[in-house]
């Protein structure tokens, strides 16, 4: 509740004269009747009249509180807020090659890799974000939706071995490219995770991203793994890890940075958990979505209620008075 001329409320201070003169009279008294004595009258019984005697006074004190209010015009609020959101079309190319699970990062890097780009997802509300995975060949995970909790659940699904091994960079960024080629959406993103070199697939890295440039696709690509050697696991014919072997780390650095200067992106070396992290903390900052929010207010004029409050303590005022509460001429 808002009012328009506050400052009319300051005349409701006037009520306190107003009870303490009440006060004041009624302690010295009425009208008087002269009698012999008044024994007999303080054991007399109190009626109902009796305690209903203040009741005008009260009625009449609160029909001029409302008339103040009222007159001060109280208004009730209606808020609208119009929020119109451009959102990015996103889609993250992950690399799911058996490489993915050497051990530099714990527990491996493909764990890691999916647990920072499920963080990601969670902080993009309103954008439409895809999963494409890719090894020796490539697929698509989900194709581009808002819905974070079903991407969520679909990233996690993703595992090593599920298709044939290998590194076809150029075919993972294809099929990410193929998710946007569609797209209306101005801005166009592909996030594109690996850990290796290319060493599969028909279509190069290089023309990938001659096909992004020309679509209008920015391309952000990671290299994940320490530099150096890395422990990776060996697995039995049951899938069951039994030793592990020290092998050095290669990523195609190069190709990887030559894709992120022809498509307007950038290029990020994660070395462990923490620099991956903040590698997604920076394109989110890179690639915010705009949104645009309008707030309108509707006022509504409230006197009136207040008026007619006031008008029924008069009449009921009245009535008591003059048929309740009946008084000698």
């Amino acid at each position: 509740m808002e009012f328009a001329s506050p400052k009319i409320l300051w005349f409701l201070l006037l009520l306190i004269p107003l009870v303490a003169y009440y006060i004041y009279r009624t302690r010295q008294g009425g009208a008087s009747v002269t009698v012999s004595t008044t024994e007999s009258l303080g054991k007399a019984p109190k009626s109902w009249r009796y305690y209903l005697r203040h009741i005008p006074f009260v009625l009449r004190c609160a029909a001029l509180s409302l008339i103040v209010v009222a007159i001060a015009r109280p208004q009730s609020a209606e808020h609208y807020t119009t929020t119109t959101t451009e959102g990015i079309d996103i889609v993250l190319a992950v690399d799911i090659s058996t490489s993915m699970l050497a051990m530099d990062f714990t527990p491996d890097r493909l764990s890691v890799a999916k647990g920072v780009a499920g963080e990601f997802i969670g902080n993009r509300t309103g954008d439409r974000i895809g999963i494409v995975a890719f090894a020796g060949e490539s697929f698509t995970q989900s194709p581009l939706t808002t819905d974070t909790g079903s991407l969520q659940t679909m990233l996690s699904r993703l595992n090593c071995g599920i298709i044939e091994d290998g590194t076809a960079i150029g075919n993972g960024l294809a099929t990410a490219l193929n998710r946007l080629r569609e797209s209306d959406c101005e801005s166009k993103v592909v996030i594109l995770l690996t850990d290796g070199v290319n060493n599969r697939g028909e279509i190069s890295p290089i023309t990938a991203a001659q096909i992004a440039k020309e679509l209008g696709i920015k391309v952000y690509t990671i290299g994940v793994g320490r530099k150096g050697n890395a422990p990776y696991p060996l697995f039995d014919e049951r899938g069951r890890k039994v030793d592990e072997v020290t092998m050095k780390v290669e990523i195609d650095e190069d190709i990887l940075r030559r894709i992120a200067e022809l498509t307007g992106g950038e290029y990020f070396r994660a070395t462990d958990e923490q620099t991956l992290k903040a590698v997604y903390s920076q394109i989110d900052t890179l690639e915010k979505s705009r949104v645009e929010v309008e707030e309108r207010t509707t006022l509504h004029e409230e006197f009136l209620v207040f008026v007619l409050w006031a008008l029924a303590a008069l009449l009921a005022e009245f009535f008591i008075n003059r048929i309740v509460l009946k008084r000698l001429p």
